[in-house]
Parts: C-alpha cells; sequence; structure tokens
C-alpha cells in the first residue's frame, strides 16, 4: 500500500477505563478505513488533556516523529481536535523541511469525518451542508494549510511576503465563499418546509442512532427500497424519505445521518436543515447495534445529540439490534425481560430486539411503530376507524 494510504492514529488514554481507551482507537481506526485509509500503529498517551503545544507529551511526540520518519507514514490522525497552534506545531514536527518531499498529512477528528462527508454527500443540499463545515473548519487554520500548499509547490516552507498575502487573499474568498454557501441553503431550505408542510397530513417517523447500526437496513426492509447499507461509518448521509403503509395507516419514513462520538460542531450546524426531519418528526425510532461492547455509550451519544437539537420529547421506539450476533452462554445468559427493564428504567417506555439481518422480530416492531404511529393518525384523522394490527 503507498505513503498516502497509510496512517498511524493518535488518541490520549485513560489508565483507569484502558478499555474504552481501546474501543475509541477502533472507531478512529474506522473511520480511517472508511476514508480509505490503512492503520499501520497506535499511539496513546495517558493525559488529562492535550499537550498545547503539540497534543502529546515531548517524549511521546518523539517517538511517535522516528516512528512516522522511519515507516514512511502518509496520515497522522488524532482522535481529536486540535487547535490552529497545534496544528503548526505538529506541521513543524512531523514534516522535513525539504521542497522534494510532501510531507505528512495531518488530520485532527473532525478533518476525517468532514473528509469521509464529502464522498458521502449526494445531493445538492448535503453537498452545500459538507462544503459550508468544510469552509468554516478551515478558515482558522489557513497558515497550517498554506505551510502544506507551499510545500508541495515547491516553496521554502517560511511563511511571510507572497505567502501572506495569498493568506489574506484565501481569507476572503472562504469568507465569501461561506456567505454564498448559506444563501445557497437557505434557499434549499425554503424549499424544504414547502415539501413539509405538503406533508403535515401525514404521520412523520425518523429513523435515528449512532452511526453503523443497521438503520439504513432496517429502513430497506420496512419501505421495502434499496438505500445503500454497507458496514462502513457514514454509509448514509442524505436523508431520505419513503412512505411505508402499516395495516392502512400510512406514514413517512426517513432515514438520516448517523450520530458519533465528538460529531464536529461545524457538522451540525451545516446539518440543522437535514436534522429537521428528526425534529419534526411524530416518532422517533432509536436504532442500535445492541451486539456493539460499549452500545449503551452509544445511546448515550444520540440521547444528547437529540437533546441538543431539541428532539429529545419526541416518543421514541428503542431498537436493539443485530440480536443474532448475541452468543448467551451459561455463565452469561441472556435475559431479554430483565434488559427490557433496564431501559425502561433510563426512560424507554417502548423497547424491542429484533435482528434486521436475520428478519427476527420485525413483525413485532411493525406492530409497535404501528400503535405509535396510530395514536398521530387518530389526531390528525379522528374519524378513521383504526383495526387490530
Amino acid at each position: 500500500m503507498g505513503k498516502n494510504l497509510t496512517s498511524v492514529i493518535v488518541a490520549l488514554g485513560d489508565a483507569k477505563h484502558p478499555e474504552i481507551t481501546e474501543e475509541h482507537l477502533d472507531e478512529l481506526a474506522f473511520l480511517a478505513e472508511t476514508a480509505g485509509i490503512k492503520t499501520i500503529r497506535r499511539f496513546t498517551q495517558n493525559l488529562q488533556s492535550p499537550d498545547s503545544r503539540t497534543y502529546l507529551g515531548k517524549g511521546k511526540m518523539e517517538e511517535l516523529k522516528n516512528f512516522v520518519k522511519e515507516k514512511e507514514v502518509g496520515n497522522v490522525i488524532f482522535d481529536d481536535d486540535l487547535t490552529p497552534s497545534q496544528l503548526r506545531n505538529l506541521e513543524k514536527e512531523l514534516n522535513p523541511k525539504s521542497p522534494d518531499n510532501p510531507g505528512v498529512k495531518i488530520y485532527d477528528r473532525s478533518l476525517l469525518i468532514l473528509d469521509i462527508f464529502l464522498m458521502r454527500a449526494q445531493t445538492a443540499q448535503a453537498r452545500t451542508q459538507v462544503e459550508l463545515a468544510w469552509n468554516q473548519y478551515l478558515l482558522p487554520r489557513l497558515t497550517r494549510m498554506w505551510t502544506h500548499l507551499e510545500r508541495q509547490r515547491g516553496g521554502t516552507g517560511t511563511r511571510g511576503g507572497a505567502g501572506e498575502k495569498e493568506i489574506e487573499t484565501d481569507r476572503r474568498n472562504i469568507r465569501k465563499q461561506i456567505s454564498v454557501l448559506k444563501e445557497r441553503l437557505k434557499k434549499i431550505e425554503k424549499q424544504r418546509i414547502t415539501q413539509r408542510k405538503s406533508r403535515s397530513q401525514v404521520v412523520r417517523v425518523a429513523l435515528v442512532g449512532y452511526t453503523n447500526v443497521g438503520k439504513s437496513t432496517l429502513m430497506n426492509m420496512l419501505s421495502k427500497s434499496t438505500i445503500l447499507a454497507e458496514d462502513k461509518l457514514f454509509a448514509t448521509v442524505d436523508s431520505t424519505v419513503r412512505k411505508v403503509v402499516i395495516n392502512q395507516i400510512p406514514f413517512l419514513l426517513s432515514d438520516t445521518v448517523g450520530f458519533i462520538r465528538k460529531l464536529p460542531h461545524h457538522l451540525i450546524e451545516s446539518f440543522k436543515s437535514t436534522l429537521d426531519e428528526v425534529r419534526e418528526a411524530d416518532v422517533l425510532i432509536h436504532v442500535v447495534d445492541f451486539a456493539h461492547p460499549f452500545h449503551d455509550n452509544q445511546i448515550d451519544v444520540v440521547t444528547k445529540t437529540l437533546a441538543d437539537i431539541g428532539a429529545a420529547e419526541i416518543p421514541t421506539i428503542l431498537v436493539l439490534n443485530k440480536i443474532d450476533l448475541i452468543k448467551p452462554t451459561e455463565e452469561e445468559p441472556l435475559d431479554l425481560d430483565a434488559m427490557k427493564g433496564y431501559y425502561r428504567e433510563k426512560g424507554f417506555e417502548n423497547v424491542i430486539f429484533v435482528s434486521a439481518h436475520k428478519r427476527k422480530n420485525i413483525d413485532g416492531l411493525k406492530e409497535m411503530i404501528y400503535e405509535e404511529v396510530k395514536k398521530k393518525h387518530l389526531k390528525i384523522y379522528p374519524n378513521f376507524l383504526p383495526q387490530s394490527y
């Protein structure tokens, strides 16, 4: 594999909970894989907070530098967002000053996720939203980006003179582009508002959940459609809406972008119009990868994000998916009734275990969706006489 497609990943660790650190690194490696980058080494350091200069302490930084140079690593990916000054300092530490060397590409978590979203966005709205987030991310980091460009063009690697003027020109251009993109999103949002008004007489249901938990597979099953569903993070970036009918009651089912730990702030801001599909839903189907060892943490991330966007009070069905991957033992039998009680204590009234892949308990899920949709449908059409499911 070529140099530019290899990476090392870097994260701060927690000595008291090494398993959580490892899970965070697993997720970061999966993000890198989704971006087409192979991880060949992991670096961790137990720090309460990142070093203000280079994220890592001096000794660990030297270890990282030596490995990157020895193995000719193409990318170094950090699990947190880096400040502009950290980026500049890491640029100096990890990249040789040789004009013949294109250098190591430094990613922080936001940049990596933005790259993936850029690859995945299909609709005009999603592309505009991601492009806006990208420009907002780039603006305060232009000095570091210019260093990259200057080296690639065969410059000396020093800033000043034409370089400084070029940076100011770039800043003006990016600010102008941000304004243009915001105006474009306003126009798109006006069209979306008109579309949503036309749906006001139909119950709306939104699939939500952590990324890569099986939302798109469930969407395909319930709506008999062919939404992209693959084992990669952010397989779905665009919001997709399909009409579904269960026992004579129609409703609109939307599949939305998956949430993730430390989702970049600019992305949340830019995707607010897409997230209206969630905010304005009558019912949420919160899909969980029950086989994931830290699925409770993922539930918490999604619950917090829903609260942040104003969707915490919407009636929710908790769907614990991938039950087929759980292998109970005599020492640890699977007590689903006890698990339901556990999640009800956490505030989830409607809880169901399914396997979308194996179609296990899908009829039970449909019945649960029907009962929730019926409540809203009867408010819109009080003379409707529902049959029993």
